[in-house]
């Protein structure tokens, strides 16, 4: 089939290129020219500075001219396309609501090809972005303005996991198709023939309206796990000696109808779903007259564990950050990403110059230009100038008096030896990922360890 996906980030890239991969015609398109320039080059390091993703490069080289077209004008390739994929950036506005005008442009740009098309055959207008519950029919009613003919909307909201898109578009564990007529439903299915009547990946076919509402209840769901064990589970073990946090965890979870998944503690999620969405959901619902007393405690815990543990090393440890050096090991939200929108590292360093450090040291190893990039202000703001990057974590830990942990990267696992190594006590070592199992030697050692999930350790002198 022929397919076009409007917008190429970090769910229209991987989207196209799985598409491609199962030998469908598929024009990826985005208005910057830039980007599109980058993925045309099918060079891995050039692509990966706009999204690296696990998979994505190689797939994007097995197919690329042959199934696979990148394009910032789709004027001459609407002529016999089947489908539309929307994947677009929807942030929050400042209330909470949905920004819905990347989608909207790039609503019209395409309902004013269509109605030019000489081609009149059915085509299916599919959202992947998440959206406001009824964005299909506001859709709809930018094609009717445009006097397109022969048309549907669906709903095809996407439930990937960042650091694995690939794999989890090739191998999804569901997909939902929202759409209203048998012959919408059809033409989604020749799309995903592969996955209809699969033994194990559910494939349900449901109205537009409850494909948006799936999308949003999920990752409501999702976040709530995560707060409920950042601010039930780690607060127990953080205010009573010798609740081990792993054993809580095992012992609540072997409870069959517990989730396993979210039983983790850290210094808050983070990314471009989880928070926006909430938001989203508080704001329709509160439009609506409805309550969202659990949504908002959900948030705002979720909020409050991006900075708390830097007030923790304040008043547990007695840490003065005051013209101290600080490494911040992690900027992206979470490992196997470049990705720092609605990083915890966000709040982390907001909160770090707020209390007057001299410097923070940076390092990720994937996020560095992007975090370069988030931080560059072209009014000359010297606080940012305060933030140093550096290629390892033992650079950024060199000449510190602290180090914060943010992102869970595996090779933080062994910082312990670093740290020890590198830097003498007196030293604070705050772990927002609880990253470091071996904590016990660093505080025989004389190191401060201050973790999620714990309590704050002392040194031994």
């Amino acid at each position: 089939m022929k397919i076009i996906v409007v917008g190429t980030g970090f769910v229209g890239l991987p989207h196209a290129a799985v598409l491609a991969e199962y030998g469908h015609e598929v024009h990826a398109y985005d208005i910057d020219t830039k980007r599109i320039a980058a993925y045309q080059t099918g060079d891995a390091e050039t692509i990966e500075r706009y999204v690296n993703e696990p998979g994505l490069v190689a797939a994007i080289q097995e197919t690329k001219d042959r199934y696979l077209f990148f394009t910032s004008d789709i004027t001459d390739v609407v002529e016999g396309t089947d489908l539309f994929f929307f994947c677009l950036n929807t942030p929050p506005n400042r209330d909470g609501s949905t920004d819905l005008s990347y989608y909207l442009n790039a609503g019209h740009t395409v309902a004013g090809l269509l109605a030019k098309r000489q081609d009149k055959k059915r085509v299916v207008l599919v959202n992947k972005s998440t959206v406001p519950i009824g964005t299909a029919r506001v859709l709809e009613n930018v094609m009717k303005e445009h006097n397109v003919e022969n048309f549907g909307v669906a709903s095809n909201p996407e439930f990937l996991a960042q650091g694995n898109a690939i794999d989890g578009s090739r191998k999804p564990d569901r997909v939902v198709i929202g759409a209203d007529t048998e012959e919408d439903f059809q033409i989604i299915r020749r799309i995903y023939a592969q996955f209809v009547n699969h033994v194990r990946i559910r494939y349900l076919e449901t109205t537009p309206e409850t494909a948006e509402s799936i999308k949003y209840v999920a990752n409501n769901l999702l976040l709530t796990y995560i707060s409920y064990w950042n601010g039930v589970g780690a607060r127990l073990a953080e205010t009573f000696p010798n609740i081990h946090m792993e054993d809580l965890k095992i012992g609540v979870t072997s409870d069959n109808r517990i989730s396993t998944w979210g039983s983790y503690v850290s210094n808050g999620a983070g990314g471009s779903c989880f928070g926006k969405d909430i938001q989203s959901m508080i704001y329709q619902l509160n439009q609506a007259g409805r309550r969202t007393d659990l949504l908002q405690a959900v948030y705002n815990i979720n909020e409050y564990q991006k900075t708390y543990l830097v007030d923790r090393a304040v008043h547990e440890a007695g840490f003065n950050f005051n013209q101290k050096s600080v490494a911040l090991l992690g900027l992206a939200f979470k490992k196997r990403t470049n990705d720092m929108r609605d990083s915890a590292a966000l709040k982390v360093v907001e909160s770090l110059l707020a209390k007057g450090v001299r410097e923070i040291r940076a390092y990720d190893p994937l996020a560095a230009a992007a975090a370069q990039s988030y931080w560059f202000n072209p009014e000359k703001n010297h606080l940012f100038d305060r933030i140093k990057y550096f290629d390892s974590a033992k650079e950024a830990i060199s000449g510190s008096e602290a180090v914060y942990v943010s992102t869970d990267w595996e090779e933080f696992r062994g910082l312990s030896h670093t740290i020890n190594t590198t830097v003498q006590p007196p030293y604070l070592v705050i772990d927002g990922r609880r990253m470091i199992p071996d904590f016990q030697t660093l505080v025989d050692r004389g190191y401060d360890f201050l973790p999620v999930g714990g309590v704050f350790l002392p040194g031994k002198q």
